[in-house]
């Protein structure tokens, strides 16, 4: 059965990238007979530039009729002046909370190959693999009321409201529970209970999921705890869940040990796992256009989606070897490079992992 995937390379270095994901991807579909059918649209600064809107509304039907969606990255300073509600930014968030996209899987994984790349010593991640699973569509980044204020005194004063409903977090947190389940069975659950109340009940719903997960271990840090612990003693987490806001903080900040944020891929999926795809990275207009962005997280990204959404997990396989087997030969775009080996633009990056599926098992 024909599997049919929207490609939205979006803005900056997005194009770049996702044209070496997709001819990866094109590889696979070649080799393995996967039937995969692509389709491209706009997202962000380009909609805004065709259709007025960062996300047109055709595209969003188009999204919803796809099994899967592959992104590259949205933004730029061209669009920074425009109001909030136009932003290029706006149509990625309309659209993860349109399909319902709650469950945002981060992995960070620091290939053997890559250890000096880490800004940290290799003893300290070496063999480093940790999974963020980031409830994506409520908190702050979502409450309502938000805005900016003038105050009777003629200040102005900006505000946002963090707040999550027990089913929101009941279902991030099971999502979490599942995946430690297939891992090592280690779950840690960050928040903020010592002040943020939205945290207090997060602690409380996953204390009460606990009991029907006995295969796994969950215990509890504070945010600011979390943050420290990842650069101090990053191999102790193998399952991370959290909120919004402190994903999206954490996410990057664990991206750093993998040796470059160019390193790693992400998965949106709702509660059938049918998802959106996309590096972890933004859309880097300061390089865009220079062919030397890295492309790798926006594969592997690309094999994610196999892996979850498509049920293609031997493929998705063969993709990371493919990965790992360059890495191997010293290729390296600038982000990861490190003395003896060689440098190659986004697109050599992209022809040597589609090459190297013909060889890896």
């Amino acid at each position: 059965m024909t599997k049919n995937i929207l490609i939205l390379p979006g803005d900056g270095i997005g194009p770049e990238i996702v044209a070496e994901a997709r001819k990866v991807l094109a590889r696979a579909n070649e080799l393995y007979d996967l039937q995969l059918a692509f389709s491209e649209d706009l997202l962000g600064g380009s909609a805004i530039d065709a259709h007025g809107v960062p996300l047109a509304d055709a595209t969003l039907e188009q999204a919803r009729r796809s099994d899967a969606i592959l992104m590259g990255a949205v933004g730029g300073p061209k669009w920074d002046n425009l109001e909030r509600a136009i932003r290029p930014e706006r149509g990625l968030l309309k659209l993860r909370s349109e399909l319902d996209l709650f469950a945002n899987l981060r992995p960070a994984i620091l290939y053997p190959q890559l250890a000096a790349a880490s800004t940290l010593k290799p003893e300290v991640v070496a063999g480093l693999d940790i999974l963020i699973v980031r409830e994506l569509t409520g908190g702050i980044y979502f409450g309502e009321p938000r805005g900016i204020r003038t105050l009777e005194n003629g200040e102005r004063e900006g505000f946002n409201t963090y707040r999550y409903a027990e089913h929101e977090i009941e279902r991030i947190g099971r999502n979490a529970f599942e995946m430690a389940r297939q891992r090592q069975g280690r779950l840690c659950s960050v928040d903020k209970a010592n002040v943020l109340e939205a945290t207090i009940l997060w602690r409380e719903v996953m204390d009460r999921l606990a009991p029907e997960y006995p295969d796994v271990t969950l215990s509890h840090m504070y945010v600011d705890n979390a943050a420290m612990q990842l650069v101090r003693a990053p191999k102790q987490f193998d399952v991370v869940v959290t909120g919004n806001m402190f994903g999206d903080i954490l996410s990057d900040a664990a991206a750093m040990l993998t040796g470059s944020i160019g390193m790693l891929p992400s998965a949106s999926l709702d509660k059938n796992r049918r998802g959106l795809y996309e590096p972890c990275h933004g859309s880097a207009p300061d390089i865009a256009g220079q062919g030397i962005a890295n492309p790798l997280a926006t594969i592997l990204s690309g094999s994610m989606m196999l892996r979850y959404s498509l049920d293609m997990a031997a493929a998705a396989d063969r993709i990371e070897q493919a990965v790992s087997a360059v890495l191997d030969r010293g290729l390296r775009t600038g982000d990861i490079f490190t003395d003896g080996c060689r440098r190659v633009s986004t697109a050599e990056m992209g022809d040597a992992v589609a090459a190297a599926l013909d060889s890896v098992a």
